[in-house]
């Protein structure tokens, strides 16, 4: 479905509202319910409170006043900036200055020079707004920030109406449909797709403030959004898992999903995990189908408008065959307009032709599939004149049985230029020695693919998706 004129909160325009039955259980977050006219009273008395503002920062706590204050500032066409709740002064402050944002929208850091305009979960208004043009920027986002500050990822209304149809039609997302999540409301996953996209669809939102097994379980829903920690503990809890045999769908994104985990989440739920691959700056491009294939390790094929090629650092095509691994660039109607204030590295991501460079990369098998391999920084390993993908170390690591937890990454090495480095959090109990993992993975992949070198650890660092931060070891 095209964006044309619809409205990027369909299931809250005032004609559907007037059309239909009230929804009384719209979006439930942390244990607070909103009907759908509680959401549009409430968030179009936000939106009188905020349209002159041209950009709002909100404090973004899995709460039903965040929510409200997302919303109010999409019907006012006001400029939304989450700001991660933990972030710390340094970032925070960053944020603050590189958005020019002029107020804070609902809770605030105690420490704020900027005003701050409330949110009140019992105020109604029905003040009618039109709809802001398609190319207005909804949000800025911002970046993890792991070569510098984080930039801030401008995404237009335009952008997440045609990503969030397109995953509606990926997973035949309908109204009938109850979404249940516990992810972090200042990211594409949780707050794009875990929020505007039920209220575009219409389905319920069950947000269980966090995303605990047991929590998921009683929610009761019919499609799941999770990283792969959270689909790690549940599969880890049997009795919650099998909770999850009722849904429809298991979506995990982020990061990749072990695929250990994958098979354990399909042996006890009876599905097969669906996986899907995007960033800030793109949404989601690529996914696996509601009626398709599901593949572990795999993410599927381009959603609805997207176009995707790899290349290699001349610039020349890589070939389709599976195994070939390349730089992968993307095209569609769901990329963001750039970074703001940063005109050079946004043209610095961007081709001749007009291709957005990912910096990931990748191989694609004849059908379209997609295996991405990580990050071209972090991820690909030249070692010894090959070209080598951390993640199908880690992978291979993941099916030994003292393993909990691995990140590869390559060292700067004289002879080798980088030499392969494992990682490991063992399990509990475990006690794998060097030898045994280095020699369990020269058993299952090429011998120039084993670790050089393997690091116990107690845990990996992680960031608040649940990726690990390569560039903290070594």
């Amino acid at each position: 479905m095209s964006y044309g004129s619809l409205p990027l909160l369909r299931s809250l325009d005032p004609a559907a509202v007037a059309a239909g039955a009230d929804i009384p259980d719209a979006v439930t977050v942390d244990g607070t319910t909103l009907s759908r006219s509680d959401l549009v009273g409430a968030a179009t008395s936000v939106a009188e409170r905020v349209a002159r503002a041209d950009r709002v920062a909100i404090l973004a706590r899995p709460t039903a006043t965040t929510v409200l204050a997302v919303v109010g500032c999409l019907i006012a066409g006001v400029t939304a900036v989450p700001v991660p709740p933990d972030a710390g002064a340094a970032e925070r402050e960053h944020i603050l200055a590189d958005s020019g944002a002029q107020a804070w929208l609902g809770e605030a850091p105690e420490d704020t020079g900027l005003p701050v305009i409330p949110v009140r979960l019992h105020a109604r208004s029905w003040h009618v707004y039109s709809e802001p043009a398609a190319e207005s920027t909804a949000f800025v986002l911002y970046t993890s920030g792991t070569t510098g500050p984080p930039k801030g990822v401008m995404l237009s209304r335009g952008a997440i109406a045609a990503g969030l149809d397109a995953l509606a039609e990926a997973w035949a997302w309908t109204p009938d449909d109850v979404l249940v999540h516990g992810l972090p409301l200042f990211h594409v996953h949780g707050l794009i797709l875990g929020v505007l996209g039920p209220l575009r669809v219409g389905s319920p939102l069950v947000h269980t403030g966090k995303p605990t097994p047991a929590a998921y379980a009683e929610a009761g829903g019919t499609l799941y959004f999770g990283v792969p920690t959270v689909w790690s503990r549940i599969a880890e809890d049997p009795g919650a898992a099998r909770e999850l045999a009722r849904a429809r769908l298991l979506v995990s994104g982020s990061a990749p999903l072990p695929v250990p985990v994958f098979e354990r989440l399909r042996e006890l739920t009876g599905h097969a995990p669906v996986e899907r691959y995007g960033m800030s700056e793109t949404m989601i491009t690529l996914s696996t189908r509601a009626d398709g294939e599901r593949r572990p390790g795999w993410v599927g094929t381009p959603v609805a408008g997207v176009r995707t090629r790899l290349r290699d650092e001349a610039g020349a095509a890589v070939p389709h065959d599976g195994e070939s691994i390349g730089g992968l660039q993307v095209r569609g109607p769901m990329l963001f307009d750039g970074y703001l204030n940063r005109p050079e590295a946004t043209a610095a991501c961007r081709t001749d032709d007009g291709w957005f460079v990912t910096g990931d990369v990748a191989a694609i098998d004849p059908a379209g599939f997609h295996r991405i391999v990580g990050r071209e920084s972090v991820d690909l390993i030249k070692s010894g004149g090959y070209r080598i993908g951390a993640g199908e170390i880690e992978t291979c690591l993941l099916g030994h049985p003292a393993v909990a937890e691995v990140a590869v990454v390559g060292l700067p090495d004289g002879d080798l230029g980088q030499r392969i480095v494992a990682y490991i959090v063992p399990r509990d109990g475990a006690e794998p020695t060097e030898k045994e993992l280095i020699d369990h993975v020269a058993d299952q992949l090429s011998v120039h693919k084993r670790p050089r070198e393997v690091r116990l650890a107690t845990s990996l660092p992680r960031n608040a998706m649940g990726k690990v931060q390569k560039k903290l070891l070594g």
